[in-house]
């Protein structure tokens, strides 16, 4: 996949940021809209964007769509709606007849109003679900047998060519990629600069010479990492650390966890050349299943195996649809594992992104490319989701919490308390925005 060329200089973040949230909004408040409509319930206004409007039409339905100047949010006002948030209805609502009144949202049965708040965090999810669908069978797996699609450069003995099937590495039969953990085990004491390799091409049985497997080279980096801040790319070799050759990404990880956040000097070849760098790793608080958590030092490395890409093949649909459901319900319970941790004091505040991180998070993947980007925006749906759904009034979760109060009591809460509730809600969101914004200027 492409970069994209626009996102250079110092104005990229920001754009790729407004982007992504442009795209996650408009998924969210699309979500309420039209399930709103399919449950009779009119919007009279969808906006993409808050303050000033830029442009707008209104169609056949009196729904009138909007671009607006801020490009950080956007919402659905229905009719009935005293302001955009939904808070409350309109008090000239009890002068509407009975048609006109199940049409706003306020006078509309519950289970309409239920279905229509939920829909916004539910279309964040199926927007997520949909883009890993799409990746996993774009994308695929590894096609068996084990062909080369792309030599990478390297700086070692490499009679490979792109096309080339496996049969085996270093004497070891590797019919599939499944077995490649034996194989790693099998290679594990072979230190060597090249490596026999036994390949189909044309037909032909040929022995090789390549280069060796599980090298510490780099095939991606992760966003606002060590590894990003010390200027490495993807495609570069570490070859010493601390002035100490190493020849396997294992020896570069323990290196890393050893230093306990010191500083560690690499040796990195890149294009036929190499240069000397000082890496600084960054302290991680991973959350454990079973409750508790650890402590990772990281560089935001990601390895891989093989020195060379492999040819892949779409993944069957129901695989590819089991996965990606898999994928976002695990964004979902990592949010909810992070944030209880968080709150509880177990981990550090700077492992809550924020805006900033957001936006440099976006950047990074947009410069890395479509597929990554694509990729991004499923994150951050799910995630975008999950937080519209936590009990906050204001948030989507509150107003379903009022709806559960309302279906258990048969009656709305007490306007008062109601009123008071959306306001504390909306501190407390502002206040956690502000939050974010310094956290990640102090982290």
């Amino acid at each position: 996949m492409e970069n994209f060329p626009l996102f250079s200089g110092f104005l990229h973040p920001v754009i790729s940021f407004i982007v992504s949230l442009s795209i996650i909004v408009f998924v969210h408040e699309y979500g309420h809209y039209i399930v709103g409509k399919w449950t009779g319930i009119k919007a009279d206004v969808f906006s993409v964007g808050m303050g000033p409007v830029v442009m707008s039409r209104v169609d056949k339905n009196g729904t009138t769509w909007q671009l607006a100047a801020i490009p950080f949010g956007g919402f659905v006002k229905f009719k009935g709606d005293a302001n955009i948030s939904s808070s409350q209805a309109d008090p000239k609502t009890s002068a509407y007849n009975k048609s006109d009144l199940r049409a706003t949202l306020h006078g509309a049965p519950l289970w309409a109003r239920t279905a229509t708040v939920a829909a916004g965090p539910v279309f964040n999810f199926v927007f997520s679900i949909i883009i890993f669908f799409s990746l996993f069978v774009s994308v695929g797996q590894v096609r068996e047998p084990l062909t080369i699609s792309k030599i990478n450069p390297l700086p070692f003995i490499n009679q490979l060519k792109e096309g080339d099937e496996i049969i085996s590495i270093s004497g070891y039969q590797l019919s599939s990629a499944s077995g490649i953990k034996n194989m790693l085990e099998y290679i594990e004491n072979i230190d060597q600069k090249s490596i026999d390799y036994e390949v189909k091409r044309a037909g032909e049985v040929l022995n090789l010479l390549g280069p060796p497997l599980d090298l510490p080279r780099i095939s991606g980096l992760v966003p606002l990492s060590a590894a990003v801040e010390a200027s490495l790319n993807a495609g570069d070799v570490i070859l010493e650390i601390d002035g100490e050759p190493i020849s396997k990404f294992n020896q570069l990880k323990e290196a890393v966890e050893k230093s306990a956040g010191s500083p560690i000097n690499l040796r990195v070849w890149r294009e036929e050349k190499i240069f000397q760098t000082t890496i600084m790793p960054k302290r991680e608080d991973i959350p454990q299943p079973e409750g508790g958590f650890i402590t990772k030092w990281r560089i935001g490395i990601i390895g891989s195996v093989y020195p060379f890409e492999l040819l892949k093949e779409s993944i069957p649909v129901l695989q590819a649809i089991q996965l990606s459901f898999f994928q976002t319900y695990a964004i979902i319970t990592s949010s909810i594992n992070g944030l209880y941790h968080i709150i509880a004091g177990n981990i550090s505040t700077c492992n809550l992104s924020g805006p900033l991180e957001i936006a440099e998070i976006s950047s990074h993947m947009a410069k890395e490319g479509l597929q990554s980007f694509i990729q991004t925006l499923a994150l951050f749906s799910a995630a975008i989701g999950f937080m519209n759904l936590l009990p906050v009034p204001v948030l989507d979760g509150g107003h379903l919490v009022f709806f559960a109060y309302e279906a258990i009591f048969k009656k709305p809460p007490n306007q008062k308390a109601f009123s008071a509730m959306m306001t504390i809600g909306f501190a407390f969101v502002l206040f956690f925005m502000m939050f974010a914004i310094f956290n990640d200027y102090f982290c």
